[in-house]
Formats: structure tokens, sequence, C-alpha cells
């Protein structure tokens, strides 16, 4: 028999606990001599109230942003996961690696500058989580832009202007954003073979080329120059615009 004092107990309304989130982001960040912005992204990324695993990909640095990782960045933090290429490969490859790695149920591109805010994090993911998308992307020229050079706006707008030719459908405003966030089980759909920054016209290409909708939310972006460390160049934008022709007819 059972005492009073022993019985069980139903939860009230207000003693009920409140739900653990049931999803996980992985923020996938290609990392490449980043050692004088690193630590301070990682704050800001690590402040958003969103359930996160972090995967930083050294992609070979030389400038001490290994060193860095190694002493004050893996181990320390739980959520944190520290994978390394012995060489430099190339932005789309730590982006691949990390996708590789990667646990969660939504999945975000962050670079380890300070040009995109984290805090866009929970507004990019409502739409996933509501399962009105399935990709959504960060527009910056639906948002706000500061800083960017008359050449980097002309480059966007020209390959955003072709995937919008290519795939008449997609009616995107900003292609080669780095806030693209997407669900991992429509990730994991793709064979990626970038090495460099054609991971961005590679997965747009072959997003919509398999019919799914890319959804666009504003966001906020601040431009840094050659001298604080962006690393595009002109052969880049070539090369993303041979990549998205070659997906969209060859592959």
């Amino acid at each position: 028999m059972v005492t009073d004092a022993l019985a069980p107990t139903l939860p009230t309304e207000r003693s009920r606990p409140v739900s653990a989130p049931t999803y996980l982001l992985s923020v996938a960040i290609p990392v490449y001599n980043e050692k004088n912005t690193l630590l301070q992204i990682l704050e800001r990324i690590r402040a958003v109230p969103v359930p996160m695993e972090i995967l930083l990909v050294d992609d070979g640095s030389t400038d001490g942003t290994r060193e860095l990782l190694k002493n004050e960045v893996e181990g320390v933090w739980d959520n944190v996961r520290v994978l390394y290429h012995p060489q430099n490969r190339g932005k789309g490859a730590a982006i691949v690696t990390a996708i590789g790695a990667a646990a969660g149920d939504y999945l975000v591109v962050q670079d380890a500058d300070l040009e995109y805010n984290p805090e866009d994090y929970p507004r990019l993911l409502a739409p996933l989580l509501s399962g009105e998308a399935q990709v959504v992307y960060g527009s910056r020229f639906a948002g706000k832009v500061e800083n960017m050079q008359p050449a980097n706006r002309l480059a966007n707008f020209l390959l955003t202007t072709t995937a919008n030719l290519l795939f008449p459908r997609a009616r995107l405003t900003d292609e080669a954003t780095c806030y693209k966030m997407f669900r991992m089980d429509v990730l994991r759909q793709f064979t990626l073979h970038s090495q460099r920054f054609d991971f961005c016209p590679e997965v747009t290409a072959k997003v919509l080329k398999r019919g799914i909708k890319i959804h666009e939310l504003p966001i906020a972006y601040r431009a840094r120059t050659l001298a604080q460390g962006k690393k595009i160049r002109p052969t880049d934008f070539l090369q993303a615009m041979l990549t998205l022709l070659k997906y969209r007819f060859f592959e």
C-alpha cells in the first residue's frame, strides 16, 4: 500500500518543466589564418540562444591560428569540436569536412571573421523549424550592407543574376552569401566537390536543380578589406560563374 507521503504527484501546469529543444544546429566554420577574430566570433556565436554544436575546421593555418585552437579552444568548450586539415585545401573543402562530421538537424555556414552577425541565426532557423522551408539564405542585399567595395558588389550582382537566369524560379537576391542554412537531410542528398569558394554556386545549383526553393531573409553585413584579411579574389568570381554553368547543364 502506498501512503499519501510517498504517493506520486502529477505536475501542475506551473510545476511542469519546460520542454528542452528537440533540434540541434551545427555551425560549420572554415578557418584559415583568422587568429585576430576567431575568439571574438566564437564568443558571439556562443551567446546566441540556440542549441548548437560548433565545428571548426582549421584549413592549414600558418599564422598561429592552429596553436590558438589547440591552446584556447579545443577541449575548453563542450559544444565545440576542432578538425584539422594538414595543409590548406580551401573554404569549400573545409565546409565539406564539417558537413561530414556534423551531428545536427540543421547546418549553417559561418565565416571566422566578423562580417556576419550570428544574432541572425534564430530568424534564419524559424522557417526551417516551422516546416516552411528546407533551405534558407541570409540576404545581405535585402538587409543592410556596409563597406562593400564596388567591385565586390558588382561580382555579387552578376553571380545572383546568372543564378536567376539559369534557374528562373529562384528569384534570389544574394547567391554568394555565407549564411546558408540547410535541413541536414536535404544537404546530405548532394555529393559536394567544392574546394574553394565554389561551394556557394555548387550547392546553390544543386539545391535549385532539385526543385527546392531557397527561402531568403534579410541580414546585416559589414565587409572587411583585403588588408583586414579578406581572401576572395577575382579568379574566385570566374570560378563561381563556371561552377553555376557546370552544375546547371552538365552534372
